[in-house]
């Protein structure tokens, strides 16, 4: 069975790596439809990448999440290739991660990066991803060896599931965290990670870009696990009221009276703001539950990679023309 591989780069000013990284991954998926998707670049990445023979198109919307939200939303494929546009993943590797993908039936294969060269991989940039991997696994119970990796192998069914938020850089965390909510099958394959050509400059921000996946990681939780979220701020709250609430009992206890009305106030309030988490976080648990199922239906909805694929006539037009059945 042939499955149809679309290749999907986002770029930004990549005129000095496009074409190679185009040449790169059409020699190694022959087969594969390559889109290029410019984000307003500055420079003649559009223009080399038609050169190239990529199919080139353009989303207006700044950032990288917003790239991938349309890439997404537009291409149709069996099989999604997502590299970056400036040529420092190993284009070799795809063919091997399409194939483990389709043969364990799994929804994504991230390309964990090896770096020999110490141009290719800032050391801030490998003791945040440490740091980062860390904690996504101490929120969600597991995680990946490369979390921030743009190199990644999709399934149909994870691509059409995934509703993309975010707009920048954090949109690897998204992605990881939508594949371990569902509790998708995944897989990890070691690339190697080149160092940049000349001419081409990372548009990544380390404290800028960090900060905002690490405000990701705690909104994604926040959304994702809402019981635990809130019911952290209700515990302290409750904590601290039962805190000041101690010695106001025990004079209570010895004399009768309660001489300090300010701190009894505020040890109430601090107990009612506590039940109000408590049970906005019981609420929007059963939101998230209702709306995790929804997400799964709509992940059950597509076939999974090694599932043959049912013959499709002619004019088929995905989501228009209505199967007949034998």
């Amino acid at each position: 069975m042939k499955h149809n591989v679309a290749v999907i780069l986002p770029c930004y000013n990549e005129e000095a790596a496009i074409a190679q990284t185009v040449a790169s991954f059409r020699a190694a998926l022959p087969d594969a439809t390559i889109y290029v998707y410019d984000n307003n670049s500055r420079d003649r990445t559009v223009e080399v990448a038609k050169a190239a023979g990529a199919v080139v198109r353009t989303e207006r919307m700044q950032g990288k999440g917003n790239v991938v939200r349309r890439m997404f939303a537009d291409i149709d494929a069996d099989i999604y290739v997502m590299a970056d546009g400036d040529a420092t993943y190993d284009a070799t590797s795809a063919p091997a991660m399409v194939a483990r993908l389709v043969e364990e039936g799994l929804d994504m294969i991230v390309g964990t990066r090896v770096h020999e060269e110490a141009e290719a991989y800032r050391r801030g940039h490998v003791l945040g991803n440490k740091l980062m991997t860390g904690f996504l696994a101490g929120l969600f119970g597991r995680s990946f060896t490369d979390i921030f990796s743009g190199y990644r192998v999709f399934s149909r069914r994870f691509v059409k599931s995934f509703p993309v938020l975010s707009s920048g850089f954090e949109i690897e965390t998204e992605i990881s965290v939508h594949a371990l909510e569902l509790k998708m099958p995944v897989g990890e394959v070691e690339t190697t990670y080149f160092a940049r050509l000349e001419g081409s400059e990372s548009k990544l921000n380390t404290y800028r870009d960090g900060f905002r996946i690490l405000r990701v990681i705690v909104q994604l939780y926040r959304i994702e696990r809402p019981m635990f979220f809130f019911g952290w701020i209700a515990a302290l709250f409750a904590l601290i009221a039962v805190g000041l609430s101690v010695p106001l009992m025990v004079t209570y206890a010895q004399t009768g009276l309660v001489p300090r009305f300010p701190t009894a106030i505020l040890s109430t309030g601090l107990m009612i703001l506590a039940f109000l988490n408590l049970f906005a976080g019981l609420i929007l648990d059963t939101v998230v539950h209702g709306r995790r199922e929804m997400r799964r239906l709509a992940y059950l909805g597509h076939a999974s990679p090694h599932s043959a694929r049912e013959a499709k006539p002619d004019n088929f037009v995905p989501g228009l023309t209505p199967r007949v059945e034998d």
